[in-house]
């Protein structure tokens, strides 16, 4: 890393809890990621083998993954939620070398490179840095899967730089900021915005430990002196229901993986008088949409093309007028766009002249674009196509109302309706919601059904599962 020569005693990265924190400067990280390198190349691995990392939240997943980028191996990621099972047919499809992880049990790769033999390579002499092709493969990461079996997304060494982009147009990245992440290493949210673009600018990672529960994380913000706050709608809906401590250093907050509802993003404003700024993304391209400090996104958007970004709304592969919802996609000449799809030893790569991401959203005369949902989650009432995120947000504004999912669900033959379920402080009677929705939804988006839960079906990476909520309940009304 550059910042190795020209910041070496500043603190990198710091793993943080409520006992303290676990600090590496850039030279500690720089000397550990290049012996990571020679380690891997002693076991037998060769420059484009595949290398499956899983690891917690610990520095030794950066410096692993780091590690093996340095000297043409090409690191796959995999969230520690995931079981034997999933791991298994994961590694079958894509077949790696070596897997570097804190599991006991077989992970599929012929070279395992456990916990202890990976921190005894951070001493070992450093090794060559191989200039690459920037656009040859660099990592994998896997799709969330909620679409139906996870895919292996193949990124370019070109991908980090890409990544620029997000700097000004939606972070307002500065070289003294602490930016305090609070996700899982495997995610290419924390993997981009908590770790890389803080080091590739020269400013401190901070990273809560795995166990750290979201109700901590206001106490860790202000002890540790956090600027930027990154997190998932879920995250933020959690730690505001403590109270927040006074955080003079935090300058704003920043938010993606799924929309952030407004009641959410409005709560967090108030008690901590900074903005949260929303981006809009997918692991084929990170994020591309976004607020930020210089140009905020209006209310009730996700924001603006980043700068050098091309972007259209599609319907049947033409652009669409404005305030049309259609698929939005993305150029593919855009540096940060996935190579491809792995398919067996193939990589599949976007075809045509636009990747079409599948969700769906409208762009504005001003150029901000609303998300409205996956487009296999589009309802269909009476005719009228419906995105659940408006139904979402017109819920959520609710004062006790924590978590809402909106989807259409088949009440007897041929019968669809709306329903929407949701998570409260207290018992709420369905006439107050039905009348709350009445004052903010035209009439053929209400919803017919309110359903009172628990906790919404959520993934790895803390995303609504809306295919689960109308399975689960079509299931228990006998409708499957």
């Amino acid at each position: 890393m550059q910042h190795a020569q020209t910041r070496a005693d500043k603190i990198a990265l710091s793993i943080i809890d409520a006992c303290g924190s676990e600090d590496w400067t850039y030279a500690q990280l720089n000397a550990a990621i290049l012996g990571v390198g020679t380690g891997l190349l002693s076991t037998g691995c060769v420059s484009g083998d595949r290398v499956v990392i899983r690891l917690g939240n610990r520095a030794d997943f950066p410096i692993a993954f780091l590690g093996c980028i340095a000297v043409g191996l090409i690191p796959v990621p995999l969230s520690m939620q995931l079981t034997q099972a999933e791991v298994l047919a994961i590694t079958a499809r894509i077949k790696p070398a070596a897997a570097i992880t804190e599991d006991t049990w077989h992970i599929g790769a012929p070279i395992s490179v456990d916990l202890s033999a990976l921190q005894g390579f951070y001493g070992l002499s450093p090794a060559h840095i191989l200039d690459g092709d920037p656009n040859s493969p660099a990592y994998f990461i896997h799709t969330s899967g909620t679409s139906g079996t996870p895919r292996a997304v193949v990124h370019a060494h070109r991908a980090v730089w890409a990544r620029r982009m997000m700097w000004d147009d939606w972070y307002g990245l500065r070289d003294t900021d602490r930016m305090l992440h609070a996700g899982a290493f495997n995610w290419t949210y924390t993997l981009g915005t908590g770790l890389m673009d803080p080091w590739a600018i020269g400013a401190t990672a901070l990273i809560p430990r795995d166990d750290t529960a979201a109700a901590d994380l206001p106490a860790l913000m202000a002890r540790h002196r956090a600027t930027i706050f990154a997190a998932a709608p879920g995250v933020y809906r959690r730690l505001l229901r403590s109270d927040m401590p006074a955080l003079p250093d935090l300058r704003h907050g920043l938010c993606a993986g799924e929309k952030l509802p407004l009641g959410t993003q409005s709560t967090w404003e108030n008690a901590t008088d900074t903005a949260v700024h929303e981006a809009f993304g997918m692991s084929e391209c990170s994020t591309f949409i976004s607020g930020c400090p210089a140009r905020p996104a209006p209310v009730g958007t996700s924001g603006f093309a980043q700068m050098g970004r091309k972007l259209a709304i599609l319907a049947d592969g033409a652009p669409v007028a404005s305030d049309v919802v259609g698929n939005i996609a993305i150029h593919t000449s855009d540096p940060g766009l996935m190579l491809g799809y792995l398919d067996g030893d193939q990589i599949i790569p976007p075809a045509g002249d636009w990747f079409e991401t599948g969700d769906m959203g409208q762009m504005g005369a001003d150029g901000a674009i609303s998300y409205a949902g996956r487009r296999d989650d589009m309802m269909n009432a009476g005719g009228y196509r419906v995105s659940p995120i408006e139904v979402e947000t017109a819920l959520s504004a609710h004062p006790n109302v924590q978590d809402v999912g909106a989807v259409a669900v088949t009440v007897k033959k041929d019968v669809t309706v709306i329903a929407v379920f949701y998570t409260s402080t207290t018992v709420l009677d369905e006439e107050v919601l039905r009348d709350w929705c009445t004052a903010r939804l035209a009439p053929y988006k209400m919803p017919r059904l309110f359903v009172a839960c628990d906790e919404l079906p959520r993934g790895s990476n803390n995303k609504l599962l809306r295919r689960m909520l109308r399975h689960n309940w079509e299931t228990a009304h006998g409708q499957t």
